[in-house]
């Protein structure tokens, strides 16, 4: 699903979703808070509440009240080295084709 159709608290999901299976957000960790991520995605508070709801129902986060959100060890245990290695391959590929793509169509201006 590309970022067009997605709902915006399905972008912040995904985005945190894939910060904790590739280990940039580990187990413990302490997840930006709801200010924080509303300026970062630019969306208001109840959008940021949505998604943090929803990593809770998928069991990738944990909340306190008044200390925040945190990773759970089940989604930091369930981001396997093999996957997160799949993902930063398949990161660099990207990478590396759009730098092809905007390289041919520079040329063809």
């Amino acid at each position: 699903m590309t970022n067009e159709g997605m709902q915006p608290y399905q972008r912040i999901v995904r985005d945190l979703s894939d910060q904790i299976a590739t280990g940039r957000l580990a187990a413990g960790v302490k997840i930006p808070g709801i200010k924080a991520l509303a300026e970062e995605y630019q969306v208001a508070a109840g959008t940021v509440q949505r998604a943090l709801t929803e990593l809770r129902t998928l069991g990738l986060v944990y909340s306190q009240q008044g200390r925040g959100s945190f990773v759970t060890e089940q989604a930091s245990a369930k981001a396997s080295p093999s996957m997160a290695d799949s993902i930063r391959r398949l990161e660099e590929r990207v990478d590396e084709l759009t730098n092809r793509l905007e390289r041919l169509e520079g040329k063809s201006s």
